[in-house]
């Protein structure tokens, strides 16, 4: 299997690239198997939180330019772009936050599947690029994400020169939100998805959505918006036990309803 999925408890799942040979390579195949896992995942009731990583030396380096350069016909490029795109917004529009958990190198769709992710935290020595421009191919789908993470300055200095940056530098741009030694980053990464897991996963899907949605809008639509969703989720089981629970001074026990 090039794609695993581990069950750390009821509530976490870690999904593993597992192709070092090709650097976890977002290939046809791959992409097809991350988005159908990604799918069936976000059906599972009991899994709250997903970790997504890659094995061997790093975490993914794009796509696998040795089946790229085998396409040759346009259909077959777009047909691959376009499958790229698709597991994007697969992780954008989930109900369940994902976790990318970097190590070694993210670069061009790898990196873009970072910045897909809802939050993102990477070794010390991890390193982050798009590197397109190095081999005549603009990195332009991988801009979509990243660009919606990071200043336009900052990205169009790493899309102009391709020149990779280091976790300290993608932390103070807002491409991840940390950074650990090797030996810390996975107890660092399960303690987020822990926190997270313990919070009402109704509330966590909506509030997922909304935050992408109103990021669209203009202001006086994403206020309305955003008010319909915090409406809806008022009317909610959970919202009113969380409720009574804080003024009761105890713990409040998810309905997810």
């Amino acid at each position: 299997m090039n794609i695993k999925i581990i069950k750390i408890n009821k509530d976490i799942a870690r999904v593993i690239i597992n192709e070092p040979k090709t650097y976890n390579s977002l290939s046809f195949k791959n992409l097809n198997d991350l988005i159908r896992i990604f799918k069936r995942l976000d059906k599972d009731r009991k899994i709250k939180v997903i970790i997504l990583e890659g094995a061997g030396k790093g975490f993914s380096a794009g796509h696998n330019l040795n089946e790229v350069n085998g396409l040759k016909k346009r259909e077959k490029y777009q047909k691959l772009f376009n499958l790229c795109s698709k597991l994007m917004l697969q992780i954008v529009e989930g109900r369940k936050p994902v976790i990318a958990k970097v190590h070694g190198a993210a670069y061009a769709a790898g990196c873009q599947l970072v910045a897909s992710c809802d939050l993102a935290y990477s070794t010390n020595d991890a390193l982050f690029a798009t590197p397109g421009v190095n081999i005549g191919l603009f990195c332009s789908t991988p801009m979509v994400a990243v660009s919606r993470k990071i200043n336009r300055k900052s990205m169009m200095k790493m899309l102009l020169t391709g020149e990779p940056i280091k976790a300290n530098y993608a932390k103070e741009i807002g491409l991840i939100n940390g950074f650990f030694s090797k030996s810390k980053l996975n107890s660092e990464v399960l303690k987020i998805a822990k926190k997270i897991s313990s919070k009402s996963n109704l509330t966590i899907k909506i509030g997922k959505q909304a935050f992408y949605k109103q990021l669209e809008m203009p202001l006086k639509k994403a206020y309305a918006y955003t008010s319909r969703m915090m409406t809806l989720n008022m009317m909610s089981m959970d919202a009113r036990e969380g409720i009574s629970a804080f003024i009761e001074k105890r713990k409040p026990k998810w309905k997810n309803k």
